[in-house]
């Protein structure tokens, strides 16, 4: 399955899951959301196909924008993270606006 079919999957999935209310049995809290602003459908479309939003805003506390940078760039050559240089940047802005140290 192609990264794109798998992205696909994923997003009908949490969409079906979101609009009918169903959650897994046992999960008593709300799916992570990240905050609004320019680049959050690209980072969600992208981060989630690998792992859950909470890795965003649990590691958010110890992270720059250097951090981001090198761990956006550890999922591309490690990971094979299909991300473009332009959707990496994109990436790395809202990462580094939203979910830096402190970051309102």
């Amino acid at each position: 399955m192609t990264w794109v079919a798998r992205a696909g999957a994923v997003m009908v999935s949490a969409l079906m899951a979101t609009s009918v209310g169903a959650e897994p049995s046992g999960v008593t809290e709300r799916a992570t959301q990240l905050k609004d602003g320019p680049g959050r459908d690209l980072t969600v479309g992208q981060c989630i196909l690998c792992h859950s939003l909470e890795y965003i805003r649990s590691n958010a506390p110890a992270m720059n924008r250097e951090a981001w940078q090198k761990t956006i760039q550890k999922m591309k050559e490690r990971f094979g993270a299909p991300l473009t240089d332009a959707e990496a940047r994109q990436i790395l802005e809202y990462l580094s606006a939203n979910y830096s140290g402190n970051a309102p």
